[in-house]
């Protein structure tokens, strides 16, 4: 399915999403739509665009809270997700990762025919030393909540989907921690096939939809209780 399909199929929503999540490229300074902005239109109705942290927040708070890290205070938040979103975007380049802003939550998509080989939820060792990088600045950047979300293609049956997705999202939230972020901040979900970001009619479109998501929400001082 071809961009402008998917902008008319995703009406006033599709619109939201486009106006909130371009990007500029750091190298030529165009402003374009990335392909995990695309997919907030796809899948707008759950995930990281309408969805809230998995968990919810309260049991986020307690962990955090029981782990000793800090919050942001309100006017920080911007300025602080904007220096890890250049982090981000400058340990990332020349790779398939895909950094997205929303607000001030950050998303990277990693599709997994980078990240996983077919049928599974072990990490390619050629993609380690990327994710090595993403780990690095999510531990110098560690007042963020750090969901991961696991995405399908829709072959095989609903049930296999759900539980690789889960497989893939563990796998990639265990690596991080085993790279030094906190398992506190860590919540993990699988999606299955319920979040195509393109059609699943052909080969390309699979390969897009399967993929796993990293989102960063910024921890907020009020949310922990501070005065």
């Amino acid at each position: 399915m071809n961009l402008t399909s998917k902008l008319l199929m995703s009406g006033a929503l599709g619109a939201l999403v486009l106006t909130s999540a371009c990007v500029t490229d750091p190298v030529t300074g165009e402003r374009q739509i990335s392909k995990a902005a695309i997919g907030g239109i796809g899948g707008a109705l759950g995930g990281y665009l309408l969805g809230d942290l998995v968990g919810g927040r309260r049991d986020r708070t307690e962990k955090i809270l029981g782990a000793g890290i800090g919050g942001l205070a309100g006017a920080g938040i911007g300025a602080y997700m904007d220096k890890q979103e250049r982090e981000l975007r400058q340990r990332t380049a020349g790779t398939d990762i895909d950094v997205v802003r929303q607000g001030d939550d950050l998303l990277l998509n990693m599709p997994a025919g980078i990240t996983f080989a077919y049928d599974s939820a072990n990490i390619e060792p050629r993609f380690q030393s990327t994710l090595d990088q993403v780990a690095q600045v999510l531990s110098q950047y560690n007042q963020t909540y750090v969901d991961v979300y696991g995405h399908t293609d829709s072959t095989g049956s609903d049930a296999y989907n759900q539980g690789l997705s889960e497989r893939r999202a563990s796998s990639v939230a265990n690596y991080l921690t085993s790279r030094g972020v906190s398992s506190a901040r860590l919540g993990t979900r699988g999606f299955g096939e319920t979040q195509p970001v393109a059609s699943n009619d052909t080969e390309a479109g699979r390969a897009e939809n399967r993929r796993v998501e990293i989102k960063l929400v910024p921890i907020n001082q009020e949310e922990l209780g501070y005065q």
